[in-house]
């Protein structure tokens, strides 16, 4: 073989590795995590008009996420927020129990595909921990309903991004 050659395929060799390793892994699994929309008084509260206007925002900003599961806690409020995405995606909303974090966080991280994940202020930061990802701050009880937090798992290994969604 001439050298030319030989410094042909080596060169096209090269290129191939870099093209492969510049090709970002997709993720195994995506959860998206929200507090459920603004709240009615009450003990087990439905949303407010506002609330239900940002569980229909909530739908619109997942709409291209290839969603393939909706999970909820069991309560009114936590399931209209996800209704909206519900009816759009044509998926079941699922309860969950957030009691049991922990085994919710394991069973999340080995289910590939992407997921909506609506809990409470005082569990959904928790349940990102326990993905792997950051909760950061506190969730303000009184007048945060925004966060949107996305979890990637891929090969095992998490990473959180904090996003904000609704006005």
């Amino acid at each position: 073989m001439s050298l030319t050659r030989r410094a042909t395929l080596a060169a096209l060799s090269f290129l191939a590795i870099g093209a492969c390793a510049s090709t970002p892994t997709p993720p195994d699994t995506t959860i998206y995590l929200v507090r459920h929309a603004e709240k009615q008084a009450g003990d087990d509260p439905d949303l407010t008009v506002v609330g239900r206007a940002r569980a229909d925002i909530l739908s619109q900003e997942l709409q291209g996420a290839g969603l393939t599961e909706i999970w909820s806690t069991n309560t009114k409020r936590t399931i209209s927020t996800a209704k909206p995405t519900a009816n759009s995606t044509g998926l079941p909303v699922q309860l969950y129990d957030a009691r049991r974090q922990d085994v919710f966080a394991n069973q999340l991280k080995a289910t590939p595909g992407a997921m909506l994940v609506v809990g409470h202020s005082n569990t959904i930061p928790d349940l990102v921990k326990q993905l792997g990802g950051k909760p950061g701050a506190p969730i303000v009880e009184a007048t945060e309903y925004d966060r949107l937090y996305v979890v990637t798992v891929t090969k095992g290994r998490a990473k959180s991004e904090l996003r904000r969604y609704g006005e």
